[in-house]
């Protein structure tokens, strides 16, 4: 019997059901992180009973929480009222290789209750309902107004970084004629320490905002193991590329309005000699397996920055506005695609 024939897709009413309940999904994800379930639940299926004492919970509705998730596959229901771990439940563990507890918690964080109500509102206006609804920009309402968000993205993004750096490293393996490479806009650095432990030839620039450089990874500090072939530049790539280097890395920053991204690709090639390689990395929301998250993410970025993620074709449309030659793009991973440019002379 075929695989379709064992389970057939559910009749297109129960699976509209479905997704009109989609928040009762993310909230049970949600409960899940922050009351440690995953955490709490060992290698061996557990007594709903164990895991409620553990949890400092009240068995029944972890019962019915567990339930709902394992619906999703998210945890799996034995005999004898007891729950086991699945790949999924796994990853809510804070200690899992490719944690993404925080990930999970960043996307309900609780200003994404209010905000996505006016998704409607967004879409008719084509502009971010942020300010409007809390009186700030985005990022400066986290800094002065919701402290523990803050640490939540804060978490989330450094656990997001270091699994798409050790994909990018892993991708760029061929740097045969580079010397020099500048991470722009690159956080703590991981994909740039990657490379230089990676690449014992290699020196290395991390541009990012004051702040975020003077959180760089350790490595990349006066002191680190890599010091010696790191430089810090704190700046606004949308304001100024003050560094020349064989190869320039942009990664997932090119989701503001067009004009901000247009001003950061010409920094680039005014910074850059002619040759130079730049390699941009973005989530497409066309041409990719992850569609379902990338044009979740599309979404989110209008309401809470204005922002977008871009299509291959409107990527490629502004990086050849700009001067770049685009010779290929190719997959990273499932998430992400990598368009490999040079300046040209």
């Amino acid at each position: 019997m075929s695989a379709s024939a064992q389970s057939p897709s559910p009749p297109a009413a129960m699976r509209l059901r479905e997704l009109v309940f989609g928040a009762a999904c993310a909230a049970a994800v949600r409960a899940a992180a922050s009351l440690g379930v995953a955490d709490a639940l060992g290698e061996n299926p557990a007594p709903v009973r164990d895991l409620a004492a553990a949890l400092k919970v009240e068995p029944k509705p972890l019962r019915r929480l567990l339930r709902a998730l394992a619906s999703y596959g998210i945890f799996t229901e034995t005999d004898n009222d007891r729950f086991a771990h699945t790949d999924m439940s796994r990853m809510l563990r804070e200690d899992a290789p490719n944690s993404l507890k925080y990930i999970a918690l960043w996307c309900t964080e609780p200003w994404t209750w209010e905000a996505w109500p006016r998704l409607d509102e967004a879409v008719r206006t084509g502009r971010n309902i942020f300010p409007e609804m809390f009186g700030k920009e985005f990022f400066q309402y986290l800094h002065d107004d919701a402290g523990e968000s803050a640490r939540v993205f804060d978490k989330a993004m450094s656990s997001s970084s270091r699994q798409s750096a050790a994909d990018l490293v892993a991708f760029l393996d061929d740097l045969s004629g580079v010397s020099s490479v500048v991470d722009i806009g690159g956080g703590q650095g991981l994909a740039l320490a990657g490379l230089l432990e990676k690449h014992p030839h290699l020196h290395g620039t991390l541009l990012d905002l004051p702040q975020v450089v003077a959180d760089a990874d350790p490595r990349l500090r006066p002191g680190g193991s890599l010091a010696d072939r790191a430089r810090l530049v704190p700046g606004d790539c949308r304001v100024d590329i003050p560094v020349k280097a064989d190869l320039y890395l942009i990664k997932n920053i090119l989701e503001w309005d067009d004009e901000s991204t247009r001003r950061t690709l010409a920094n680039v090639v005014g910074a850059a000699r002619p040759g130079a390689r730049v390699v941009v990395v973005e989530n497409l929301v066309d041409d990719s397996p992850s569609m379902r998250f990338t044009t979740a993410m599309d979404l989110l970025l209008l309401l809470n920055v204005g922002g977008a993620k871009h299509t291959r074709e409107s990527m490629l449309g502004l990086m050849s506005e700009a001067g770049l030659r685009v010779d290929e793009v190719r997959p990273v991973n499932p998430y992400l695609h990598a368009f490999e440019s040079v300046v040209e002379g």
